[in-house]
């Protein structure tokens, strides 16, 4: 299957795409800010860059499916058997892909997805506090499984993220503003894909919360541990041409080749019953439905996460 699919992302807590520049608040139009964190942003209206969709989506696919463990920095050794890194060798033409390799690519390996920028539909750039966060702790026992390890990484969804400047025990944080996309905040995008099985299609859409039996969001971006970046998913449109050469033959194209309301809905749940049966693996669909389920009771920490 080849197509399109036009996407609608709502901010659901505040979120961060950081720019990598922190600028003071004079050089971006806010006089009162000492110092800010700036976020992507084009003609003052935030940016979630494709390559941040792409790696969030693609790392949920990584865990619902059996694939490999390749841009990590976990010593090889400590990698599960059945995990190791994909070998393509062009030149024997001898290419052990795994599934999510296969869909988002890999070196001497072109994917089959692409993300373009999802667009803010406002001029809006909100400033909030940002606290320092703590590095990633690797050498804890919890990420050990008997010398192996254990698992992949995600951050729990929460129903606000934090952003106050004082600790639980009355001392100030440290931190800096940051421009965030506040709640409520909608970006625009549209995923392509070419040459995608059915249950390849129907895991995306599992990812992207389309699931009825496994509603979750997205986690994007800077702040997770506190609660930032949880973006819920609408699936506006599917452009899905039923004859590929009409695509580039005609002007017009018929109105069967798109897709909205209820024959999408039914569209996308008969993917997502191919994906279930063919390609994800059912214990871990349970336990990242878990971490990612929206909407969620749970409450960002406000002290040390």
């Amino acid at each position: 299957m080849s197509g399109k699919l036009h996407l609608t992302l709502t901010a659901q807590t505040a979120s961060f795409i950081a720019s990598g520049v922190i600028a003071m608040g004079r050089d971006v139009q806010l006089p009162r800010v000492d110092l800010v964190k700036t976020a992507v942003h084009q003609e003052n209206k935030l940016i979630i860059p494709g390559s941040s969709l792409k790696g969030v989506v693609r790392s949920a696919y990584e865990a619902l499916t059996c694939s490999c463990l390749c841009k990590t920095k976990v010593r090889r050794e400590k990698i599960p058997e059945g995990y190791s890194e994909c070998k393509i060798n062009a030149k024997q033409k001898k290419f052990d892909v795994c599934p999510a390799c296969r869909v988002f690519g890999a070196m001497g390996w072109q994917g089959l997805v692409s993300f373009p920028d999802a667009i803010g539909q406002s001029i809006d750039i909100h400033v909030e506090f940002m606290q320092s966060l703590y590095g990633p702790a690797p050498k804890n026992p919890m990420y050990d499984n008997n010398g192996k390890v254990s698992g992949r990484k995600f951050y729990y969804h929460a129903t606000q993220s934090v952003s106050s400047k004082k600790a639980p025990d009355g001392k100030d944080k440290k931190g800096l503003d940051a421009q965030k996309a506040k709640q409520g905040c909608i970006f625009k995008t549209a995923l392509q894909f070419k040459n995608l099985t059915e249950a390849e299609l129907g895991t995306i859409f599992v990812i992207l919360g389309q699931d009825e039996n496994h509603p979750m969001a997205l986690k994007v971006g800077g702040g997770k541990p506190i609660g930032m970046g949880s973006l819920s998913v609408k699936v506006e449109l599917l452009e899905k041409p039923a004859i590929p050469k009409n695509r580039y033959t005609r002007y017009i194209l018929p109105e069967s080749d798109f897709l909205v309301g209820a024959p999408l809905q039914a569209f996308m749940q008969t993917a997502i019953a191919q994906a279930q049966t063919n390609l994800i693996e059912p214990q871990q669909m349970q336990e990242l439905a878990k971490i990612l389920a929206w909407p969620t009771q749970n409450a960002a920490p406000e002290g040390m996460y």
